[in-house]
């Protein structure tokens, strides 16, 4: 798969708030679907497998497989990756933008009272 299908399998994958609740929930630990389901009873067993696909192709869910059990594990590089590429460059722009909005404001303003008043 290319960088470019991963990164729209990414985005995807957390487009849908069900998924978002999925990986906060694997987060805190491995789960099995079972114990997932559980979790989001407002979801049926389905909808539920549905999602885990989604999030196992984006690369964000690894599956187990322990006896008739399917444990559910959060692999989190995908996100560090797109926070990589995406949010860390994105952030430093915007720090660096508004860090030079506060000097340009901070250099046309007086340094003390006695500066602005009238002479």
């Amino acid at each position: 798969m290319s960088t470019e299908d991963q990164d729209d399998a990414l985005f995807k994958a957390l487009g849908h708030r069900a998924r978002r609740q999925l990986l906060d929930l694997l987060k805190k630990g491995p789960k099995t679907t079972g114990g997932l389901c559980e979790a989001l009873p407002q979801l049926d067993r389905c909808t539920v497998m549905q999602h885990l696909r989604v999030l196992e192709t984006a690369g964000l869910v690894v599956v187990e497989r322990r006896g008739r059990e399917r444990w559910n594990h959060l692999d989190a590089l995908p996100i560090h990756a797109l926070h990589e590429r995406w949010i860390g460059p994105y952030a430093a722009y915007a720090a660096q933008m508004l860090n030079g909005l506060r000097q340009e404001v901070e250099g046309r303003q007086p340094q003390n009272r006695d500066e602005s008043l009238p002479g």
